[in-house]
């Protein structure tokens, strides 16, 4: 399974909206990446993991899954850079692409040699546009679907009994 390793506070600082929610309310930026990253797992199938960094935070590393989404608040004295790092080095593998998204310079490199893939901050957002987009559409023709009678009945008489359950005469 291929998967998605989101640097969270570099995400948070380059997207406009968690930016701007990251100002009144830190876990509201976080919790609505998580958000974002769950309905792309949802379109994309990927294995997401999200790191923050508690670099300046006594104790050990804090792993938990929240709406199917991995996310990782990095241990003591350690960077989401090297999280990240050693999540790749983990994970990668022949049978999965790992891909990193952050717009980190000197990360992209670093992960680039250990044979991930990375996304910028900019591409993640138009994936999640498009992944959006795409949950639209299929919210739309969820909604478009006619259930068929087992029964052979003619429209009119469906009609009538859709009027009948509506509570219309």
């Amino acid at each position: 399974m291929d998967a998605l390793i989101v640097d969270g506070y570099n995400i948070i600082g380059a997207w406009s909206d968690l930016r701007n929610l990251r100002e009144r309310d830190l876990a509201q930026a976080r919790d609505k990446l998580i958000d974002y990253m769950s309905e792309y797992r949802a379109i994309t199938g990927f294995r997401v993991i999200v790191v923050f960094d508690a670099h300046f935070v006594k104790g050990n590393e804090k792993k938990i899954k929240t709406r199917k989404v991995e996310v990782v608040f990095t241990r003591e004295n350690e960077t989401a850079d090297e999280c990240i790092e050693r999540l790749v080095k983990k994970i990668k593998n022949v049978k999965n692409q790992v891909y990193v998204a952050t717009s980190d310079y000197t990360e992209q490199r670093t992960i680039f040699a250990q044979g991930a893939l990375r996304k910028s901050a900019r591409e993640l957002l138009l994936e999640m546009e498009e992944v959006e987009t795409d949950i639209r559409k299929e919210v739309k023709k969820q909604k478009e679907v006619v259930h068929h009678s087992k029964i052979p009945i003619s429209k009119d008489v469906l009609e009538v009994f859709e009027r009948w359950r509506r509570g219309e005469k």
